[in-house]
């Protein structure tokens, strides 16, 4: 087929020995099956960002830190410059959690570089030598289906142990190949040490993998592996062989209401007497603060 012209460059250095097919086109990139060090490999090529429909939503990018303090300021001003690394940065996340996860040994397709925008990586095939389907595309029985949600769910903890979670993982962003899932699409992966919002999208990945399964295995409906995963996790005591049982014993115990109530009353009262203080010019520690501050100009 004609060379892709965001190809052409890694065609010209060696990159690639070949474009064989364009295998899908989504939202926010193309992917080639591409011939490159003798193998069949994928090219997945990151469309420019006036050509995405995919919204870089802050809760992904929360947590994910920029050591250039020059270009931090820019992205958090959001000047042209600031706005082009910022893309650049969206698309070196997926970059960067292929790296991590592929060494803490999480099924996902391994990387081979990152060029102008294109991710070379392993192709994912089937038992027959064709890119594997995703989970969107199969009809499974019920014994495949609780296996193969049982390794979904392994590699759920996997990256976790690793500090990540996908973020987005549902049928369409797993592929099955013939030894089973292999998770995909990763530039929304967060931080989960680092992302107020880890948890619940943690709980969202898990759910979308037990609503899919349960269509083939109605009682996998019934679990609650992610309340389970995360209370592990936050304790310290999640690893990847963490035997996991699917339930997980929610607090039903009533609120106290008055205790609750009496905390309350007490902040209340103490912000006010605070208040009253601040207003009269003798709170505790006021006038200590005060001369400490003219101490400090003096030195300067």
């Amino acid at each position: 087929m004609k060379i892709p012209r965001r190809l052409q460059p890694l065609v010209d250095d060696g990159l690639i020995d070949e474009v064989v097919t364009q295998l899908m086109s989504g939202k926010e990139a193309q992917v080639y099956v591409v011939r490159s060090g003798g193998e069949l490999r994928c090219a997945k090529v990151f469309k420019e960002a006036r050509q995405r429909s995919f919204k870089q939503a802050v809760q992904y990018q929360e947590g994910r830190k920029e050591r250039n303090s020059r270009r931090a300021r820019a992205m958090a001003k959001k000047t042209r410059y600031g706005q082009k690394e910022q893309e650049q940065a969206w698309l070196n996340a997926e970059v960067d959690a292929l790296y991590r996860l592929a060494s803490a040994g999480v099924r996902v397709p391994r990387p081979y570089g990152f060029v102008d925008g294109v991710l070379l990586m392993e192709l994912i095939g089937d038992a027959e030598g064709f890119a594997a389907p995703r989970l969107d595309d199969v009809t499974l029985g019920a014994e495949e289906a609780r296996g193969h949600h049982a390794r979904v769910i392994g590699e759920v903890v996997r990256m976790l142990c690793a500090g990540l979670v996908h973020g987005d993982l549902s049928e369409f962003n797993v592929l099955l190949d013939e030894r089973g899932p292999v998770i995909i699409d990763l530039p929304q992966a967060v931080d989960a040490a680092g992302n107020n919002s880890a948890a619940m999208m943690l709980e969202r990945d898990v759910d979308n993998m037990r609503a899919y399964f349960g269509r083939f295995a109605p009682e996998l409906l019934e679990t609650d592996y992610a309340k389970e995963i995360w209370a592990l996790y936050e304790a310290g005591e999640l690893h990847p062989e963490s035997r996991l049982t699917g339930c997980f014993a929610h607090d039903t115990a009533p609120v106290d209401v008055d205790d609750l109530m009496t905390v309350i009353d007490d902040v209340r009262e103490e912000e006010a007497h605070r208040q009253a203080a601040r207003h009269r010019g003798d709170e505790p520690g006021v006038e200590e603060a005060a001369e400490e501050w003219r101490e400090s100009r003096r030195e300067c």
